[in-house]
C-alpha cells in the first residue's frame, strides 16, 4: 500500500508538470501555471531532503515532456535520428533538465514548517530553480512560470523585475490557492499576503500606463523577408544559387527601406564564397539608402573561426557575432569524445566559435541596434545588458527546427517579454515564422503566417531611456529570493536551538 501511495504521488507530480505549459503560449491559460505550482508544493511540505529531489525531479520530468516536446523534432527530424532512439535522447535530456531543475528545491528541507515560512520560502526556491537553469551548462532558460504574464495585468512589473518577478508572484499565488483550498494557513497572515497580491495585480495595471521611454527620432520603414526554406535544403550545395535567388525576388520590392531583414543563416554560404553576390546587395543597398541585416555565417580568416552573425549591408555596415550559442546545434559539447559517434553530433554549424561579450552595436539611421540571433532572445539579462543605450531590438531565428511544435510560439512569447522589460520595440525576423513586430508593451502589431514565404513592410518607432530592469537585470529579484531562503533556514536553526536548550533543561 506504502508504494502504491508513492506511485499515486509521482504520478500527479507528473500530470502537474505536464500541465504547467497550458499556462503559456499558444494557450496561454494563465490559471494552468498556477494549479501547476500547487501540486509541486503540495508535495514539498516538511519532506527530506532525497523526497524534495525525487519530488521535484518527477514534477520537472513532466513539465519539460510536454513544455519542450520540440526536441525530439530537432533530434529526429533534422538530427537524423530513428524515432526509438529519438524518443530515449529526448527522454533523458527532459531528465536532466528535471534534474537541475530539482536541485535548488533541496531546500526546501531545511525551510520551517509554519504557514508564512512556505508561502514565502518556496516561490524563493522557485525563482531560484530558474536563475539556475538561465546559467547551469549555458543555460535552458525556457518555460519561465512569469511568461504566463505575458497579457495580464501583472505584466506592468516586467519592466521593473523582469520575468522571474513574474514567476515570484506566480508561485506566490500558487501557494495562497493551496492554502486556501487546503484550509491549512492562519487566516490573519494568509489575508495579508492575498491583500498583498491584490495590491500587486492592481499596481500591475497602474504601472502599464508608464511611459518608462520615449520616442527618439524618426519612425523607420522596415521590410521582413521570410523565405521559409527547408531545413534539409538550406545547406546543400546543389540550392545555393536557388535559395540566394529567392531572396533577392522577394527583397526587390523593399529596396528604399530604412531596414531590410533576412532571418537567421539566411545566406547559405560565407561572404567571400559569393563575393558577386554580396557586392550587387552592397549595390543596391547604397542605391536605395536602405541597410539590410542579413543572417550569415561569417569567418574570422586571421584565427579560422566561423561565427553565427548578423552582418549589415550598405551605407552603415558592421556586424555582430553570437554569444550565447546552442549546445549539439552549433558546438559539441566534449567534442572529442563525441564528434562523429552518431549523425547528430555532426550537424551542419556545430563547430561556431563564441562572439566576445563586448561589441559595437550595429547602426541604421543614426539609431543603434540591439542584436540578439535566435536562441539568445530568450536570456532576459544578456537582452537587457545589450539594450541599455540601443533604441530598438533586433532578433533574428530559424524556427524550422521545431517543426510543428509549441517551440516557435512560446520563442515568439519571450520576445513579447524582452520588449515588455526592456520598453523597447522588437523587429523579429525568421526563416519559417513567426515573423513580426513587437511595440514597447510587448504588443504584436504585425506578423507573418508560419511555414509561409511572405514579407511584411511596417514602420518601428524607436525609443531612448532604459527600464528599472534594463539598469539591474534579474539580480534584486535573485537578491531577494536567496536572502528570503537564508533567513528562514536561519530561523528554523535558531527555533532548534532553543527547542533543544529547553529540552536538556527540563
Amino acid at each position: 500500500m506504502k508504494s502504491f501511495g508513492k506511485l499515486q504521488r509521482y504520478a500527479l507530480l507528473i500530470v502537474g508538470g505536464a500541465i504547467f505549459p497550458l499556462g503559456l503560449a499558444p494557450f496561454n491559460l494563465w490559471p494552468a501555471v498556477i494549479v501547476s505550482m500547487a501540486i509541486l508544493f503540495q508535495s514539498l511540505r516538511q519532506p527530506s531532503i532525497k523526497q524534495a529531489f525525487f519530488n521535484a525531479v518527477t514534477y520537472g520530468f513532466g513539465l519539460f515532456l510536454t513544455g519542450a516536446s520540440w526536441l525530439y523534432v530537432s533530434i529526429h527530424e533534422y538530427g537524423f535520428i530513428a524515432a526509438p532512439l529519438a524518443v530515449i535522447a529526448t527522454t533523458l535530456f527532459c531528465l536532466f533538465l528535471a534534474a537541475i531543475f530539482a536541485v535548488p528545491f533541496m531546500l526546501t528541507a531545511f525551510l520551517p514548517s509554519t504557514s508564512i515560512s512556505l508561502i514565502l520560502g518556496l516561490p524563493a526556491i522557485w525563482v531560484i530553480s530558474e536563475w539556475v537553469r538561465s546559467w547551469v551548462f549555458t543555460g535552458f532558460p525556457w518555460l519561465y512560470a512569469g511568461y504566463s504574464h505575458t497579457e495580464t495585468w501583472l505584466n506592468g512589473w516586467a519592466p521593473i523585475g523582469g520575468v522571474l518577478s513574474l514567476s515570484f508572484f506566480s508561485a506566490l499565488t500558487a501557494m495562497l490557492f493551496l492554502w486556501f483550498v487546503q484550509g491549512m494557513g492562519q487566516r490573519r497572515s494568509t489575508l495579508s499576503l492575498s491583500v498583498i497580491l491584490i495590491v500587486l495585480t492592481i499596481s500591475g495595471y497602474l504601472l502599464q500606463q508608464v511611459n518608462w521611454t520615449k520616442d527618439i527620432g524618426e519612425p523607420l520603414t522596415v521590410a521582413l523577408i521570410q523565405p521559409n526554406i527547408a531545413q534539409n535544403e538550406k545547406w546543400s550545395v546543389e540550392k545555393r544559387r536557388a535559395i540566394l535567388t529567392q531572396l533577392a525576388t522577394q527583397t526587390e520590392d523593399y529596396w528604399g527601406h530604412d531596414m531590410i531583414i533576412w532571418p537567421e543563416a539566411a545566406v547559405p554560404s560565407i561572404p567571400k564564397r559569393i563575393p558577386v553576390f554580396m557586392q550587387n546587395l552592397e549595390r543596391k543597398a547604397n542605391d536605395s539608402g536602405s541597410t539590410l541585416l542579413t543572417g550569415i555565417i561569417t569567418q574570422d580568416s586571421g584565427q579560422g573561426r566561423f561565427y553565427n552573425s548578423v552582418l549589415a549591408v550598405g551605407g552603415q555596415s558592421g556586424q555582430y557575432h553570437k554569444t550565447r550559442l546552442v549546445p549539439f546545434g552549433e558546438y559539441v559539447p566534449l567534442e572529442s569524445l563525441l564528434r562523429g559517434l552518431i549523425q547528430f553530433f555532426d550537424l551542419p554549424m556545430s563547430s561556431l566559435s563564441v562572439g566576445p561579450s563586448n561589441q559595437i552595436p550595429l547602426t541604421v539611421q543614426k539609431q543603434l541596434i540591439a542584436t540578439a540571433i535566435c536562441y539568445e532572445v530568450v536570456y532576459p539579462d544578456l537582452v537587457a545588458r545589450n539594450t541599455r543605450e540601443a533604441s530598438l531590438i533586433v532578433t533574428v531565428s530559424n524556427d524550422t527546427w521545431f517543426g510543428e511544435s509549441l517551440g516557435p510560439l512560446q520563442h515568439m512569447q519571450m520576445v513579447q517579454m524582452r520588449a515588455l522589460e526592456n520598453a523597447k520595440p522588437i523587429i523579429r525576423g525568421t526563416n519559417n515564422g513567426i515573423s513580426g513586430l513587437v511595440d514597447q508593451r510587448g504588443n504584436i502589431y504585425g506578423r507573418m503566417d508560419q511555414n509561409s514565404i511572405d514579407e511584411l513592410s511596417g514602420v518601428v518607432q524607436p525609443r531612448a531611456g532604459q527600464t528599472p530592469f534594463s539598469i539591474t537585470g534579474s539580480w534584486p529579484i535573485i537578491f531577494l529570493s536567496w536572502l528570503i531562503v537564508f533567513f528562514l533556514v536561519l530561523h528554523r536553526s535558531k527555533t532548534n536551538v532553543l527547542e533543544e536548550s529547553k529540552n536538556e533543561i527540563k
